[in-house]
C-alpha cells in the first residue's frame, strides 16, 4: 500500500506501519514523487493550495484522504464520492482551547491595550486600572465537542459560569441547541465560536445575532471567518458597544486596507490557534493509526459525514 505525506520527517511521525506500506514524501501537488497510481492513503499538506482536492481525482486507487486539520469544509464536496475524507478531530483541541483562553485572559486583561501603551514607552496604570477579571463571567461555548470540553477544562479554574451549546439540543448533557441562540446571547459576557463551517453554519452570526449580544460583551471567533457575517460584524464592532478577538476571517487573509485593522476594540491573529510546534506529532500519530486500520480493514476514526 502506497501512502503519501507532505513532510520528510512524518515518516517518523508515523510510528511503526505495516511491513508492505510505502510511504513517499508529497510536499508540494504540482512536484509529486512518483505515479498517482498505487496510493491509497494521502495525507495532503496542513494548508493545502487551491484546487488541491482535484488531485484525489487522478489518484486511481485512493482510498482514503486524512486531513491535518481538524476542519474538513475547503474538501467537503470537492472529492469523487467514493473516498472516505477523515479529519484530524482532537489533534487541535488543546492548542486551539490554549489559544481561545489566551484571547479572552488577552481582552479582559487588557494586554493589548498594554502593547500599545508600551510602544509608545507610557506608563499607563491611570489609563487602564483597574481592568477587567475573567472571574464571574459566564461563557457561552457555541460548539460543545472536543475542543469545546477542552476549553472548558482551561477556563474551569477561573471561576467562570459554563452555556454550551451544539447543533441540537442534549439536556441530558445540559448542552442547548443552536435555535436557542438568540435566547442566550443577551445573558453572555463571552461568546466563543468554535463550530465546523458547513451550509447550517455559514453566516451564522449575522446581525441580528450580533444585536443580541449585551454592552461590553466579547465575541472570540477561533471557528472559520464565514461563520460570522463580516459586514454585520463590522458594522456592529464600529459602535464600541461589544468587543472581538478574531484568529479568524473572512476573506481570509484580510486585506491590508480592510476596516476591522483599524478599530480599538478587536485583536487579530493570522489563523494561528492550531499552528503549534506539537501539531505534527500528534497529526502524524492519528494519520500512523489510520493507515494501519485501513491496512487491516478496520473502521477508521474521524470519517467526515455531514460537512464534520
Amino acid at each position: 500500500m502506497k501512502v503519501w505525506i507532505p513532510h520528510a520527517h512524518g515518516r517518523q511521525l508515523l510510528g511503526r506501519l505495516p511491513d508492505d506500506v510505502t510511504v513517499e514524501v508529497a510536499a508540494d501537488i504540482t512536484q509529486l514523487p512518483s505515479d498517482p497510481a498505487g496510493v491509497r492513503f494521502w495525507v495532503p499538506p496542513f494548508l493545502a493550495r487551491p484546487g488541491a482536492a482535484e488531485l484525489a481525482g487522478k489518484m486511481p486507487d485512493l482510498q482514503v484522504v486524512q486531513l491535518l486539520s481538524a476542519g474538513a469544509d475547503a474538501w467537503v464536496g470537492r472529492l469523487p464520492e467514493h473516498l472516505t475524507l477523515c479529519d484530524a478531530r482532537g489533534v487541535h483541541d488543546s492548542s486551539t482551547a490554549e489559544w481561545i483562553a489566551a484571547a479572552i485572559l488577552t481582552h479582559v486583561r487588557d494586554f493589548a491595550g498594554f502593547i500599545r501603551a508600551q510602544a509608545r514607552r507610557e506608563w499607563s496604570y491611570e489609563q487602564f486600572a483597574p481592568t477587567d477579571e475573567l472571574a464571574g463571567k459566564r461563557v457561552l461555548i457555541v460548539g460543545a465537542g472536543s475542543i469545546g470540553a477542552a476549553l472548558r477544562a482551561r477556563l474551569t479554574p477561573f471561576e467562570v459560569e459554563f452555556t454550551l451549546v451544539a447543533r441540537t439540543a442534549r439536556p441530558a448533557e445540559q448542552v442547548h441547541g443552536v435555535d436557542e441562540l438568540p435566547a442566550l446571547l443577551p445573558y453572555a459576557d463571552i461568546v466563543v465560536l468554535i463550530v465546523p463551517l458547513t451550509d447550517r453554519t455559514r453566516g451564522m452570526v449575522d446581525a441580528a445575532m450580533l444585536a443580541a449580544m449585551r454592552d461590553g460583551a466579547l465575541l472570540v471567533n477561533a471557528a472559520r471567518g464565514p461563520v460570522v457575517d463580516t459586514t454585520a460584524l463590522t458594522a456592529e464592532l464600529s459602535t464600541g458597544r461589544v468587543c472581538a478577538v478574531l484568529d479568524v476571517t473572512d476573506p481570509e487573509p484580510l486585506p491590508a486596507d480592510h476596516p476591522l485593522w483599524r478599530l480599538p476594540n478587536v485583536v487579530i491573529s493570522p489563523h494561528i490557534a492550531g499552528s503549534v510546534r506539537g501539531l505534527l506529532p500528534r497529526a502524524y500519530a492519528l494519520a500512523g493509526r489510520q493507515v494501519t486500520r485501513l491496512a487491516a480493514g478496520e473502521p477508521l476514526d474521524n470519517v467526515v459525514v455531514d460537512g464534520y
